[in-house]
């Protein structure tokens, strides 16, 4: 049944595809007989953009979400394209205070788009993320993004060393996350442009990206874990910026 362009299924996703990139959407699946009103919503505003909309079987709609629940709704998205670097450099360029996600390797689709969902809600500039040994931005990602990846500025890179150091030229302070620093990320001035990166799941960051970082910062936990999910500790993260932000206003 697909093209060749992706498909996104659940009902948020595909609601939040048909509000912020409809004109990415191509075409939309309802799963005939079903009895969710959002459902009956969806349909409504695809064809209200004169997208077309097709009555299936749940055998169907379970062929093209595949491991995603779809919960009688999916589209076929062309989605928007993520920035390249020179487009990354004219974005902060205009953006005099600049708060940049940097993710270094996160590879589980839920992950990166719980990642998504709190650099949405933090109000941050772009994510960036190198384009090889790193999730994309899937089907998966869409629909626990809750949308976040049909909002915000996406990079993908293909040398995140080179992308820091030009970040570091505009003007950009580097910190990165590692629980074994000294200092504590509650003590370092987040107010002006600057960019948090976060590692992996498995390894953290990479050598060459920690050498790139202006300084390292930690976040303290006096409780018995060790360390937090990568999507959590960039939440923390960011809402610490958000909050000095507020008060530098």
């Amino acid at each position: 049944m697909s093209t060749g362009s992706p498909w996104i299924a659940g009902i948020n996703a595909v609601a939040s595809a048909l509000e912020h990139d409809a004109e990415h959407v191509k075409e939309v699946l309802i799963e005939a007989g079903g009895r969710n009103p959002r459902l009956t919503e969806i349909e409504q505003t695809a064809r209200a953009k004169e997208i077309p909309v097709r009555r299936v079987n749940e055998q169907a709609l379970s062929g093209v979400a595949g491991k995603v629940r779809h919960q009688g709704a999916a589209a076929r998205y062309a989605g928007a394209p993520t920035l390249d670097e020179a487009q990354l450099a004219a974005l902060i360029e205009g953006a005099e205070r600049a708060l940049v996600l940097v993710l270094d390797g996160v590879q589980d689709p839920h992950n990166f788009g719980a990642c998504l969902r709190s650099a949405a809600a933090a109000g941050v500039t772009v994510v960036v993320v190198p384009r090889d040994r790193a999730a994309g931005v899937t089907a998966t990602v869409r629909k626990t993004s809750a949308g976040a990846a049909d909002r915000l500025p996406i990079a993908q890179v293909t040398n995140l060393a080179r992308t820091l150091r030009k970040l570091r030229d505009q003007g950009v302070w580097i910190y990165g996350l590692d629980g074994s620093a000294g200092t504590p990320i509650y003590d370092t001035d987040l107010s002006g442009r600057v960019a948090l990166v976060v590692g992996g799941e498995a390894e953290g960051m990479r050598r060459l990206t920690r050498e790139h970082c202006d300084g390292l910062v930690s976040i303290p936990m006096p409780g018995e874990i060790e360390s937090l999910n990568v999507s959590v500790a960039a939440g923390v993260a960011l809402f610490e910026a958000v909050r000095q932000r507020r008060g530098s206003a």
